[in-house]
């Protein structure tokens, strides 16, 4: 069984940066598009920032960028997402999710298959 595992999530005051990090170790992680989600409380999951299968390119959602970066790591099967200059709004659960040979413009959380179980990230003002 698939399994995606995020850590790294707690609380920090705006303006300071966080990393998190979701390893797939049941995964062909190679052959996988990988994305973040967040979820706010009362408001639906929206795409925050995706990588496609190949490692060549990156999308990442108007509200977060030049704010966070995503990286992936092949030979660990585990991504990172950092994110700096954290506002309030940015409190959610964050989300890593994977397609087989997924794009970076795959924004739809329908289009992925396997999901982890979220990490909090509260950001105080």
């Amino acid at each position: 069984q698939v399994q995606l595992v995020e850590s790294g999530g707690g609380l920090v005051q705006a303006g300071g940066s966080l990393r998190l990090s979701c390893a797939a170790p049941g995964l062909t992680f190679r052959n996988y598009g990988m994305a973040w989600f967040r979820q706010a409380p009362g408001k639906e999951r929206e795409f925050v920032i995706a990588i496609n299968w190949s490692d060549s390119l990156k999308h990442s959602a108007d509200s977060v960028k030049g704010r966070v970066t995503m990286s992936r790591e092949n030979a660990k099967k585990t991504v990172y997402l950092q994110m700096n200059s954290l506002v309030p709004e940015d409190t959610a659960v964050y989300y890593c999710a994977a397609k087989p040979f997924g794009r970076a413009q795959d924004t739809t959380p329908t289009e992925y298959l396997y999901w982890g179980q979220g990490t909090q990230v509260t950001v105080s003002s």
